[in-house]
C-alpha cells in the first residue's frame, strides 16, 4: 500500500499536464510571411466603462498596434492572430478550484481591482473580460514557439506577472507565463528558461509557480515600495534587484547593467522570457520610478543584445508603442 509521501499522485498530475500540452492547439503553424508579432483586436477589453475605473490601461493593444500600422513599421497582415486559451489549456497550470473562483463576479473584481465588476453578472464578464485575457495567454503560449523558430516573438499583450496557479491579483486572472513555459517545456524540448521581470512591479505570481524549479532563473528588477509585497514569493527570486520610489535613468540602467553581468555568469538558458513593462517610466501612476522614454528604450535595447550576443531566443511581452517602434523596429 502506498504510503501518504508516494510519488504517484505527483507523476500523475504530471502526466495529465503532458497529455494537455501535447492535445493543445495553442500551437499554431505560422507562415514564414507573417511576423513573430501576436496580436488579436480580441486583446482590447472595453466593459461598460467599468475598465477606466482602474488606471491600467486596457486598450492599449489595440492602440499600439494601430500605431504600427499606421506608421509604417509593420503590415497588419503580417501580424499573427493565436487562438483562445481553453479550460484545458488553462488547467496546465491553474487549479479547478481557481477557474470555477472566476465564475463568481466578486472574485473576479477583487483580481481586477474595479469593485463595480461585482455587480455584472458573469456571463458578460467572461465575455468582457476574461476572455480577452485568455486571447492574450493564447498569444502568449504562441510567441515561446516563434521566439524558438524566429529566434525572437513578440506578443502585443500578456505579461500577466502577478497571476499564480491558484490566485489572481493586480489586474492578473490567467497565469500566461507559466503556462507559456510549461509548454515550451514539454513542446519544444527546452530544460531552462530564464524569466527576465523588468516590470516596475515584483512578479509574485510566476515566483510562486516555480519555486524551487531549478529549469527557470528568475531576475526581477522591481520597486519594493509598491505592490505586491509579496514577502513569501520573494523568497523564490533568485536574483533581485529592489529600487526604491523615484529612481531615476541612469541608476535604473546601471543597476540593469550589473544584474545581467551576474545573470549571464550565473544561469544559461535556452529561452528568454522578457516581461517589458512599460510602467517603469516617469509618470506612470503605479510604477513611481523616474526612468524616461529614452532609458526605456536603452533597457530593451540592452536585453535584446544580450539575447541576440549569446544566441539565446527571445521571448518579448509588452505593451509599448515607443519600444516595439525603436528596439524592434529594425527587425519587422
Amino acid at each position: 500500500m502506498a504510503s501518504s509521501s508516494s510519488p504517484a499522485p505527483a507523476l500523475a498530475g504530471e502526466a495529465l499536464r503532458q497529455k494537455r500540452i501535447l492535445s493543445s492547439k495553442l500551437y499554431l503553424e505560422v507562415p514564414s510571411s507573417k511576423a513573430p508579432v501576436v496580436y488579436s483586436p480580441a486583446y482590447d477589453i472595453s466593459f461598460l466603462g467599468l475598465e477606466k475605473l482602474h488606471p491600467f490601461d486596457s486598450a492599449k493593444w489595440g492602440r499600439i498596434c494601430r500605431y504600427l500600422t499606421r506608421e509604417g513599421y509593420l503590415d497588419k497582415k503580417r501580424m499573427v492572430e493565436p487562438l483562445e486559451a481553453s479550460k484545458e489549456d488553462l488547467l496546465v497550470v491553474h487549479t479547478e478550484a481557481y477557474l470555477n473562483s472566476l465564475k463568481s463576479s466578486f472574485r473576479v473584481s477583487s483580481i481586477v481591482e474595479v469593485p463595480p465588476v461585482s455587480l455584472v453578472p458573469n456571463w458578460i464578464v467572461h465575455k468582457k473580460l476574461l476572455y480577452p485575457f485568455r486571447k492574450q495567454v493564447g498569444g502568449s503560449i504562441l510567441s515561446a514557439k516563434l521566439a524558438i523558430e524566429r529566434g525572437w516573438a513578440i506578443n502585443v499583450g500578456g505579461g500577466f506577472h502577478h497571476c499564480s496557479a491558484d490566485e489572481g491579483g493586480g489586474f492578473c486572472a490567467y497565469a500566461d507565463i507559466s503556462l507559456c513555459i510549461q509548454f515550451a517545456f514539454v513542446r519544444l524540448n527546452i530544460s531552462s528558461v530564464l524569466i527576465l521581470d523588468l516590470d516596475a512591479h515584483q512578479g509574485n505570481g510566476h515566483e510562486k509557480d516555480f519555486a524551487n524549479d531549478g529549469r527557470v532563473y528568475i531576475l526581477d528588477m522591481y520597486n519594493a515600495g509598491i505592490y505586491p509585497f509579496d514577502f513569501t514569493a520573494k523568497q523564490y527570486i533568485d536574483q533581485k534587484v529592489e529600487l526604491v520610489s523615484g529612481t531615476k535613468t541612469d541608476e535604473y540602467l546601471e543597476q540593469l547593467d550589473r544584474a545581467l553581468e551576474v545573470c549571464s555568469i550565473r544561469f544559461q538558458p535556452q529561452l528568454i522570457v522578457y516581461n517589458a513593462g512599460t510602467d517603469i517610466l516617469d509618470g506612470d501612476p503605479l510604477g513611481r520610478l523616474k526612468v524616461s522614454p529614452e532609458g526605456v528604450v536603452t533597457r530593451d535595447e540592452k536585453v535584446f543584445r544580450l539575447a541576440k550576443d549569446q544566441n539565446i531566443p527571445l521571448l518579448m511581452l509588452t505593451s509599448g508603442e515607443i519600444l516595439l517602434t525603436q528596439v524592434c523596429g529594425p527587425f519587422l
